[in-house]
């Protein structure tokens, strides 16, 4: 599907972007990857791993602008939605910024995609937007309900929606294990609770759920990869095993574990072999049996959680990955 055709990746010079763009070169070979993202520093830096590649253009712009959109979309076949503002406390303290790019800028993407007859469109979800508590949950799940309604709105012009939700993807910017490793030194971890969980996923497989979203999608699903857990304490003896772990306690906004299926959803949630797929309620959508194909419907009542998940992650896993990429982790 994506072979020979031209791909947009909004928000693409963050962690996801900068590991989609190689793998898809590799394996696909696409005629032109788009990067449309806002930080003119960032793509400068990305233009430098991808120099002398005819495939990669970089296009400054904000989700926020719908006429920019417009212009970046001309050709395209495409698009992954990865712009979003995404730090749970800076959402809390710019709720007005955060509504206008991961809300307003899902409208904006959906009418310009429309109107500009691209084929399918995947957006990145969180865990956060299943039973959200902070802000930026709350506009990852009106986001997620935006998309889905758009296959509703794009009629006979025939643009595909859905969506990929997975949890803390291990190693990204800003995350757990990067923040342990930069501190480690101190000898002293802070831990929020020492019951709480984390769903871990690496970027690859993050990219991997994207490519089987486009290729299975008739479009409004959710996509939700089955991945495993891991206790934050035990995450923490991996990283630093000499280290004191002191409680802190929960932060604003913060879950004890992530939720990527609530019981709500379980009523329109069907079960494959490598991920869990959740139904657009619509439309009598989630009865159709394109959209279904052969999964299994998931018991009433059923949660995806990072507690109560049947898949953990072993410490000398977790080491093994940490050893294996270690010179990137945090670095993108």
């Amino acid at each position: 599907m994506l072979k020979n055709s031209t791909i947009l990746v909004t928000g693409g010079t963050g962690s996801f972007g900068n590991t989609f763009v190689p793998m898809t070169l590799a394996k696909y070979n696409p005629k032109k990857i788009i990067i449309f993202s806002r930080d003119e520093m960032k793509q400068w830096d990305m233009a430098k791993k991808f120099e002398g590649d005819s495939r990669i253009r970089f296009f400054i712009g904000d989700v926020r602008d719908k006429e920019r959109l417009y212009r970046a979309l001309d050709g395209v076949d495409y698009v992954v939605h990865a712009a979003a503002t995404k730090i749970v406390p800076t959402a809390e303290y710019n709720p007005f910024e955060c509504v206008k790019t991961n809300v307003m800028g899902a409208m904006n993407l959906i009418d310009a995609c429309i109107d500009k007859g691209v084929k399918g469109v995947v957006a990145l979800s969180t865990d956060k937007a299943s039973s959200p508590i902070n802000l930026y949950g709350a506009t990852k799940l009106t986001s997620d309900k935006l998309f889905v309604a758009g296959n509703a709105y794009s009629g006979e012009h025939g643009t595909r929606f859905s969506v990929v939700r997975y949890g803390n993807v291990m190693g990204s910017r800003g995350s757990v294990i990067p923040f342990f490793m930069s501190i480690k030194d101190k000898g002293v971890l802070p831990i929020t609770d020492e019951r709480m969980t984390r769903f871990m996923i690496s970027l690859e497989q993050g990219v991997e759920l994207v490519w089987h979203a486009f290729e299975d999608m008739v479009g409004g699903e959710i996509y939700v990869k089955k991945i495993p857990s891991m206790k934050v304490t035990d995450l923490a003896c991996v990283v630093a095993p000499e280290a004191r772990q002191e409680v802190i306690g929960i932060r604003p906004g913060e879950k004890l574990h992530e939720q990527m299926i609530s019981a709500e959803d379980a009523y329109y949630t069907y079960e494959y072999p490598e991920h869990f797929k959740i139904l657009p309620v619509i439309n009598g959508w989630a009865d159709c049996p394109n959209r279904i194909k052969d999964g299994i419907k998931v018991p009433e009542g059923f949660v995806y959680s990072s507690d109560n998940n049947s898949e953990w992650m072993a410490g000398a896993e977790l080491q093994a990955w940490i050893d294996a990429n270690r010179e990137k982790i945090g670095s993108i």
